[in-house]
């Protein structure tokens, strides 16, 4: 028998003073929020503040785990968090095109992709911590 081959990632709902989401319109899938595959060696938590130091040039600090996304057919597990910016400035990368805070309304509208509008949605709304959901 294979052993089973999942893939975990994190991602971070960051919110500045000004009460906007941290967003980075990435080359394939739009905007969304910062995050990427947990790597050997690296806690979940460590995953979140390094991708959203590497998507978007802004440092981090997780204030709370939220809950996971669970997507079963491709066997991807994303885990979610809340953090704020500690630090650094906006700044592209070869993952992301473009990066900025906008206000929370104007996010939702323009993350369009599948259910990360939802997952969005799920971190800010505190009652449903901690959640899991799978498709």
């Amino acid at each position: 028998m294979n052993p089973p081959k999942h893939i975990v990632s994190a991602a971070t709902i960051v919110i500045n003073d000004e009460n906007e989401i941290l967003l980075i319109k990435g080359p394939r899938r739009g905007w969304e929020m910062p995050g990427g595959q947990v790597e050997e060696g690296e806690s979940l938590k460590e995953a979140a503040i390094r991708e959203t130091k590497e998507e978007s040039g802004i440092d981090i600090e997780v204030t709370k785990f939220c809950g996971i996304f669970q997507n079963v057919e491709r066997s991807i597990c994303n885990t979610l968090f809340l953090g704020k910016v500690i630090g650094g400035e906006p700044t592209t990368s070869s993952e992301s095109l473009e990066v900025g805070f906008f206000p929370i309304k104007k996010a939702l509208e323009m993350v369009t992709l599948k259910n990360f509008r939802q997952r969005i949605e799920y971190c800010l709304d505190e009652s449903t911590h901690p959640f899991y959901v799978d498709f």
